[in-house]
């Protein structure tokens, strides 16, 4: 099966969205999530769905989506999935992606932030935690299952952070500024900041699951 990326918009503060037309050369499609879907109208870019419930935008806004985009999906605003949830089961389950880039995920409200961040760990998601990934103009942060990795540093972003999002058997951290050999962690918990010591780094643990966070100054 070919690589498919799929980049969802959510609708937080206009600040903590990436350059949307670097991240549209980098991507196969785009799903829209609230006022994040008119973000993408208003910047050109096609997506291909709209979803939400679309109480963060006037009604005018709305008209000029469904205008624009064919799969518009309006929902509630009493249900019992957020919105990013309804875009990653549609991302990963309809459109079939190999990778999904949340972007915005992490900026404005924290109660919005930590549900987006903990969302992966959901029974239907958690099997397709590796290829999810929440980016924001500072910070991006991928999902980890077991196994033996290595990090490439990222443009402009010099600290790592390591945080259990479950118990952890036996992790170790190598070439970064803090190592670890072999720890294990009986509970969720953030290792705090870290730092690359060169231009790639390696982890690895037996158990678990990890969110590893690379940050700018």
């Amino acid at each position: 099966m070919s690589s498919k990326v799929i980049a969802i918009l959510l609708g937080g503060p206009l600040e903590s969205v990436p350059d949307l037309m670097e991240w549209a050369k980098k991507v196969d499609g785009w799903i829209g999530v609230d006022r994040g879907s008119l973000r993408l109208v208003t910047a050109g870019i096609n997506q291909l769905i709209a979803l939400g419930d679309f109480d963060s935008i006037t009604a005018e806004d709305y008209e000029l989506i469904q205008e624009r985009v064919k799969d518009v999906r309006r929902c509630q605003s009493e249900k019992d999935e957020t919105d990013a949830e309804l875009a990653l089961s549609v991302a990963l389950d309809e459109l079939e992606a190999t990778e999904v880039i949340l972007l915005g995920a992490t900026g404005g409200r924290l109660d919005h932030f930590l549900s987006n961040l903990w969302m992966v760990l959901q029974p239907r998601f958690k099997k397709n935690a590796a290829k999810i990934q929440l980016v924001d103009q500072n910070n991006s942060i991928r999902y980890y299952l077991p196994g033996h990795y290595q990090l490439t540093k990222e443009p402009d972003k010099k600290y790592l952070g390591f945080t259990c999002l479950t118990p952890v058997t036996k992790l170790s951290l190598y070439d970064e500024k803090y190592q670890l050999d072999q720890a294990d962690f009986a509970y969720p918990t953030s290792l705090g900041s870290n730092e690359f010591l060169k231009e790639t780094g390696e982890f690895s643990f037996e158990s678990g699951i990890i969110a590893v966070i690379q940050s700018k100054d």
